[in-house]
């Protein structure tokens, strides 16, 4: 089968209804079998691909994230941000972007975000004055700094493909992370000087200043635990992701009391699905690019960037449009397992830093959360408010070009990614 037949049938099954996961192994299987391989080749890479030791912290901290979030924690969170942004003009909107951030350390996910922010932002802030649509589109816009700001479970994913550090890929996140938020706060500032935001802010919860500021650095440690954990050699990414879990649940169960034992139950169910959701689109992914690999479909495709030889700049943001356009039919992970193993080596070959590549790649493939027909993060935000998808895509268009700026920003400007994880030895 030719690249194109192969592309054509993974959409056609994916249009079509089929899971990801299915839709990835069928097509593999397809290609398989088009071109005479033996099929046993097809459960062997399926199994193969998570006999990994880098995938085994994901399901570490999908539990931590899934423990933060149902022990209450979103709402502190949230009343924390508020009552720093509540005496300027967009105060709410601010607070969302904030609290984003904060939550980004403990979820790891931008669909994790939307939804528990998104429940009280969405909802909250058009009491106060806001548009529902602008509510949402804030909440949906900041929820992409969820995967950037460590930790994150498509870096661990990104990590096994591309076999780079994963301590070294958290570093590399905190500064493109806080660029989104920053970009996410000039559309803020800029509709606050042009039409107008009003004060005030939205309390989650009612608590003490003394208490919501403890609670939060109680939270924010988890996030520094893990970076400086790793950094300084006492435990490794992994190892550290169990440690999390367990500090997650002292901390929901003792400390701040908000997390019963039903609630841990109801954490490991959801993890387990989540860990085998994700497990089969890897496994799903790894037959389609093996056999797109040994069908020499993939060597077809690189040929077409030898026009971008001797010129990384350009080749960083040929990259960004092929991921925007990607990102209207592939989900982030999936775009990481796909295309990923066929732009690293040209990236490498160029000797764009491994940082820099994987900050843009990752930063490009989160936009695909937030445009149709595949953006999860725009559905659940629309479903939350109520909103039809055609008025959501509207208001999120001036932080969507506000992102793909900071993108282009790490693209001319190297040292913003790659300065922190230099210092990483």
């Amino acid at each position: 089968m030719s690249p194109a037949a192969i592309f054509s049938t993974f959409f056609f099954l994916v249009l079509i209804g089929s899971p990801i996961a299915v839709a990835l192994g069928l097509t593999g299987a397809s290609a398989a079998w088009f071109a005479h391989l033996p099929m046993v080749i097809i459960p062997t890479r399926f199994f193969s691909s998570l006999d990994n030791f880098s995938l085994l912290a994901a399901p570490f901290y999908i539990f931590a994230g899934e423990v933060m979030n149902r022990g209450g924690i979103t709402e502190t969170l949230i009343t924390f941000a508020a009552k720093i942004t509540r005496f300027v003009s967009g105060g709410a909107a601010y607070a969302n972007i904030l609290a984003s951030v904060l939550f980004a350390g403990i979820s790891g996910t931008a669909i994790a975000d939307t939804a528990a922010l998104g429940k009280i932002f969405i909802n909250g802030m058009p009491k106060q004055g806001y548009t529902k649509e602008f509510s949402a589109a804030v909440t949906v816009a900041s929820s992409m700094i969820g995967p950037i700001i460590p930790p994150s479970v498509i870096m661990i994913v990104y990590a096994s493909v591309a076999q780079v550090s994963i301590i070294k890929l958290f570093v590399a996140g905190i500064v493109p992370g806080l660029i989104l938020g920053g970009a996410c706060a000039a559309i803020v500032l800029i509709t606050a000087l042009t039409k107008g935001l009003p004060k005030g802010e939205i309390k989650a919860v009612d608590k003490s200043d003394k208490q919501l500021v403890f609670e939060t650095a109680l939270v924010f440690s988890i996030p520094l635990f893990i970076v400086f954990g790793t950094l300084s050699g006492v435990f490794t990414a992994t190892e550290a992701g169990g440690i999390a879990c367990v500090y997650a649940m002292v901390l929901g169960r003792f400390v701040l009391k908000t997390l019963s034992g039903r609630n841990i139950l109801a954490c490991m169910r959801a993890s387990m699905r989540t860990t085998a959701s994700l497990y089969l689109v890897i496994a799903g992914a790894s037959v389609l690019s093996y056999i797109l690999t040994v069908t020499g479909a993939i060597s077809s495709v690189r040929s077409l960037t030898a026009i971008f030889s001797g010129d990384p700049t350009i080749f960083l943001f040929f990259v960004l449009g092929i991921l925007i356009v990607a990102g209207f039919f592939l989900e982030p992970g999936v775009q990481v397992l796909l295309l990923a193993p066929i732009f690293l080596p040209i990236s490498r070959s160029l000797g764009i830093d491994e940082m820099q590549f994987a900050m843009v790649f990752l930063l490009s493939g989160t936009l695909s959360l937030m445009t149709p027909p595949v953006g999860i993060c725009l559905f659940v935000a629309a479903q939350i408010g109520e909103i039809s998808i055609g008025r959501m895509f509207k208001a999120i268009m001036p932080f969507l070009i506000a992102q793909i700026i900071a993108i282009s920003l790490l693209i001319i400007w190297p040292d913003l990614v790659t300065f922190l994880p230099n210092m990483v030895n």
